[in-house]
C-alpha cells in the first residue's frame, strides 16, 4: 500500500485567497522565484498561491527574462491564466481575484497581482518585495484583464 497525501483544497472563499496572499507581504522581490518569505516576483506571487489552494502548478514555468512582454508582443501571461484561471470582466473583479496590468496599452500585460479589496491589491514589486498597494487611477489605467480562480464561492458577508 502506498500513501497518498490528501491533496490542498479549493480555496473556500475569495477572503481566504486575499489572507493568503497578505501573508506574502514583505517577501523579497527575485525575478522567477516562488517561495513565501523567501522571494517571488509577480508572477510567483500568484504561483504560491495557487499551490497553496490547488497543488502542483498546472503547467511548467516557461523561461522568460525582464523584457519578455517588448519582445514577443504576445498575450503569454493573459493566455496562461486563461487556461487555468476562470476569465471575468475587470469592472466586475472582486477582491482574491487576479488582476493583470499593462505597462503601456500596445504592450501585452506582464504585471500580475491579487485584489486585497476594490481599491487595493497585492503584488511583488521589482526591485522591493511584496506589498499591498492602493488600485489608484495610475493602476485602473493599465488594468488588463482579471480572473477568479476555480471554484471560489463569493463572500455573502462582504461589504468589499
Amino acid at each position: 500500500m502506498t500513501f497518498d497525501p490528501v491533496a490542498p483544497a479549493a480555496p473556500s472563499s475569495r477572503a481566504a485567497i486575499v489572507a493568503a496572499a497578505r501573508r506574502w507581504i514583505g517577501t523579497p522581490y527575485r525575478h522567477r522565484a516562488s517561495l513565501e518569505g523567501v522571494g517571488c516576483d509577480c508572477l510567483g506571487l500568484v504561483r504560491g498561491i495557487w499551490r497553496e489552494f490547488y497543488g502542483d502548478e498546472p503547467e511548467d514555468l516557461p523561461a522568460y527574462a525582464a523584457d519578455w512582454a517588448e519582445a514577443g508582443r504576445r498575450e503569454t501571461l493573459a493566455a496562461a491564466a486563461g487556461r487555468h484561471l476562470v476569465p471575468v470582466p475587470v469592472d466586475r473583479a472582486a477582491p482574491g481575484d487576479v488582476v493583470l496590468f499593462r505597462w503601456r496599452p500596445d504592450l501585452p500585460a506582464k504585471h500580475a497581482g491579487i485584489l486585497a479589496t476594490p481599491t487595493r491589491f497585492v503584488h511583488a514589486y521589482d526591485g522591493s518585495a511584496v506589498v499591498e498597494s492602493p488600485l489608484g487611477t495610475w493602476w485602473r489605467r493599465r488594468l488588463a484583464c482579471a480572473f477568479a480562480f476555480p471554484g471560489v464561492l463569493a463572500d455573502p458577508t462582504s461589504s468589499e
